[in-house]
């Protein structure tokens, strides 16, 4: 991700969180806790999706529910070219952890078909589905997934993509299956690109 780029979203992560009036908290979901999540285990490669190495566990990936982010560029899933905004939206995720005194993680209690873990992030007490859809950079998957049994947290996704409007960025569920389409061509035609080893 370019410099550019990455201050960029982080002042845009200032701006948002700054501008979220006090009441627009949230209240914790009834059922599951928020379990508080020490910054330093959380890594990440783009804005829907945090990875946690639990220390002495192992490692638990979610995806953060109510939202769909850009794609980043990403081989190993027939992503061979970034999606516009997609390097932003990352950029947001690192500026909000970053930026925050406590992240928590409330789980749903289900999976998804890859087996990761689906909750929403809380930054500070801020739903941080909600803070990258009011910045515009994010679509609410509310819509087509439901609420995964947290109906109070998957409501402010959708208010705040309503009050956000139309978002500069082609669906990202639309981007991906125009993806593996040009990932196929690439690969019966030797050109896809290597991923590079980590």
């Amino acid at each position: 991700m370019s410099h550019l780029r990455l201050a960029s979203a982080a002042i845009l992560v200032l701006a948002t969180l700054l501008s979220v009036p006090g009441d627009s908290k949230v209240p914790p979901s009834k059922g599951p806790e928020r379990v508080e999540v020490p910054k330093d285990l959380i890594s990440f490669d783009d804005g829907d999706t945090i990875t946690i190495h639990w220390k002495g566990k192992p490692e638990e990936i979610v995806r953060i529910l109510g939202i769909d982010t850009p794609e980043v560029l990403h081989l190993d899933h027939d992503i061979p070219y970034a999606q516009p905004f997609g390097d932003v939206a990352a950029g947001f995720l690192l500026g909000c952890i970053a930026a925050s005194d406590k992240v928590e993680l409330l789980r749903s209690g289900q999976k998804d078909p890859f087996k990761r873990t689906l909750g929403y992030v809380y930054v500070d007490g801020k739903n941080y589905s909600v803070l990258v859809i009011g910045a515009r950079l994010a679509i609410e998957s509310v819509s087509k997934y439901g609420d995964n049994g947290l109906p109070y947290d998957a409501a402010a996704c959708l208010k705040a993509a309503k009050a956000a409007g139309p978002v500069p960025f082609e669906d990202p569920g639309v981007y991906r299956r125009r993806m593996r389409d040009v990932t196929k061509w690439m690969k019966a035609n030797g050109t896809y690109p290597k991923a590079e080893r980590k």
